[in-house]
């Protein structure tokens, strides 16, 4: 625990405002801002893209929160069915809403012959931003605790340090958009540094189960390893994939770098 915060920002009525979802309803504006504005520069019509935003928006709360109640509490899909649309208790996972957007937005994408590999760079902006938010918001709820240690400062901020991973990914893109990369680089090159980040920093210093082979380094705090940690090679390894096609596409002249939005 790093601060005492109350996670209710405020009520209208009988209705609680939390601060994670007040959060996330920033993130979500932001990057659909951000995919909004950059999809209008190049082409895409508004309709379209107010759609697509919606869509990606919704599929990646419920696939956030079926992967959260598949990893953690399956049996609810046979004893307690409400309990998995009680998303205002918590409980959503990253990956499960990585994906759920992704196939999504995907889909929607194929369906109206629009390039996905383009669209899917112009997310990276709101993943970012919304991961730094999310986790200033689990400081609010108490959750994504660090490990104590022997150190001075007692347990590890592991919110403080995924926040911080949010914005360098976010700095990183940024840095990364001045070179003028292929098509599709940017989202998977964020999802392979993302997943690095978060499997060798973060998930080393949260207090999260371990599982095979669950080892703690006594005094420091650090623990190994995690379900998240041990599903990072083949992240990776797609990831990488990937990255190295948007490349190779790029040098045989198969990925212009000027913006096209019409499948081919």
């Amino acid at each position: 625990m790093l601060v005492d915060l109350n996670p209710i920002a405020f009520h209208l009525g009988p209705i609680a405002v939390r601060w994670y979802g007040i959060f996330m309803a920033l993130s979500f504006l932001v990057g659909s801002w951000y995919l909004y504005r950059e999809g209008l520069r190049r082409g895409l019509e508004e309709d379209f893209l107010l759609n697509l935003a919606i869509i990606v928006i919704i599929s990646g709360v419920i696939g956030a929160r079926l992967m959260f109640v598949l990893a953690n509490y399956p049996t609810w899909f046979l004893t307690d069915r409400i309990q998995i649309l009680k998303i205002y208790e918590g409980g959503l996972s990253w990956h499960g809403g990585l994906l759920g957007g992704f196939l999504a937005g995907w889909l929607y994408a194929r369906w109206k012959r629009v390039d996905a590999n383009q669209l899917a760079d112009l997310v990276v902006p709101g993943l970012a931003f919304g991961y730094f938010l999310v986790r200033i918001a689990n400081i609010f709820n108490q959750e994504v605790l660090g490990r104590p240690t022997d150190f001075w400062f007692g347990r590890w901020p592991a919110q403080v340090i995924g926040s911080a991973i949010g914005l360098l990914l976010l700095a990183r893109y940024f840095y990364v958009q001045s070179k003028n990369p292929p098509h599709g680089y940017q989202f998977w090159s964020f999802i392979f540094y993302h997943q690095i980040l978060r499997a060798v920093i973060e998930e080393t210093v949260r207090d999260n189960p371990l599982d095979v082979w669950g080892y703690i380094v006594p005094h420091w705090g650090l623990g190994f390893f995690t379900l998240t940690q041990l599903t990072t090679p083949p992240i990776l390894f797609l990831a990488y994939y990937f990255m190295w096609r948007s490349r190779r596409a790029a040098r045989g002249g198969k990925n212009s770098h000027r913006f096209d939005f019409t499948s081919r």
